[in-house]
């Protein structure tokens, strides 16, 4: 019965991958590459490759040779394998790329490019995100941070920037009949845009939270309540209103920004007047939020400190 189990969630979570990688892919092979919009990653590269040879070289081609000798490159670099989902997606990949254009030949009739490089941004947004919820990589850019990371200290953020920027930036020596110039690495960098955005948005939507002050003579039945209905905590601490100069509490708030609206409803059921302050809070770490991470390293390095003095 277990091994069943097993095997039903391994075919849910591939079953998963494989629509995430048709969204991601369907972007590339209905939206932006059919108008000569590229964007970063090894997808971009491809692309570039692609529309720089008239089409000559498809797109799935030069995906799947660069992303094979990367995840070669980092086995040997960085002395261990990648998982079978990544290597799953690169193969997946460029099968779609090469089917796609065929099995669905239907093309984005849209005839502005800025509304293309956001769309396609979006739709190729939604379909990674999808991808990284069931543990899925598509490897590309990732392998490269992995490699300069271990020889230099520079941020894999900072690896994936510069590596999009030159990518779409490549437009610029691709010409004009092909579709390329500078107006094609404008709408490039759009669809970055879009995409980083829209990938944003969607991971981190449901764990962005706020910060919220709320200033009520009837605090103790309000932190009754949030704490009896809502189960959230509630911080209380003395506050002195300067125009009244009466001292009343202030309660502090930290929720899910789903939570919002039920805690407004919730405190204004008690006292309309109430006056509440909310700011977004840029990250919460604790019980019912996210977990410290790094304590374990910075542990070490201390101790590591102390053992050379």
């Amino acid at each position: 019965m277990e091994i069943r189990n097993k095997f039903l969630k391994g075919l849910k979570e591939y079953v998963v991958i494989s629509f995430g990688m048709f969204l991601y892919c369907f972007s590339w092979t209905s939206f932006l590459t059919p108008h000569d919009v590229v964007g970063g990653g090894v997808a971009g590269l491809a692309a570039v490759i692609q529309i720089a040879t008239g089409g000559f070289v498809e797109m799935w081609l030069p995906y799947m040779i660069i992303n094979v000798g990367l995840v070669i490159l980092g086995t040997i670099v960085l002395g261990r394998g990648f998982g079978f989902k990544t290597i799953y997606c690169i193969l997946f990949a460029s099968l779609l790329y090469k089917i796609l254009p065929d099995l669905i030949p239907w093309v984005a009739d849209i005839s502005e490019p800025f509304l293309v490089a956001l769309v396609g941004g979006a739709i190729g947004a939604v379909g990674i995100s999808i991808i990284f919820t069931q543990g899925g990589s598509t490897g590309g850019t990732d392998i490269v941070a992995l490699i300069v990371s271990k020889y230099r200290e520079v941020s894999p953020g900072k690896v994936f920037m510069i590596c999009d920027l030159l990518i779409v930036g490549s437009m610029a020596f691709v010409s004009k009949e092909n579709g390329g110039g500078l107006q094609a690495v404008i709408y490039g960098y759009l669809q970055m845009m879009s995409f980083s955005f829209s990938l944003d948005y969607i991971l981190m939507g449901s764990k962005q939270s706020v910060q919220m002050l709320i200033f009520s003579p009837k605090y103790q039945e309000i932190a009754d309540a949030l704490v009896n209905t809502m189960d959230r905590g509630v911080t209380a601490f003395d506050g002195v209103g300067w125009y009244t100069k009466h001292t009343n509490k202030i309660l502090i708030v930290v929720a899910k920004k789903h939570q919002l609206s039920e805690i407004n409803k919730v405190i204004k059921n008690i006292d309309k007047t109430a006056f509440i302050s909310v700011t977004q809070a840029m990250g919460v770490y604790g019980r019912g939020f996210d977990e410290i991470k790094g304590g374990g390293k910075i542990q070490w390095k201390r101790k590591q400190n102390e053992s050379l003095v």
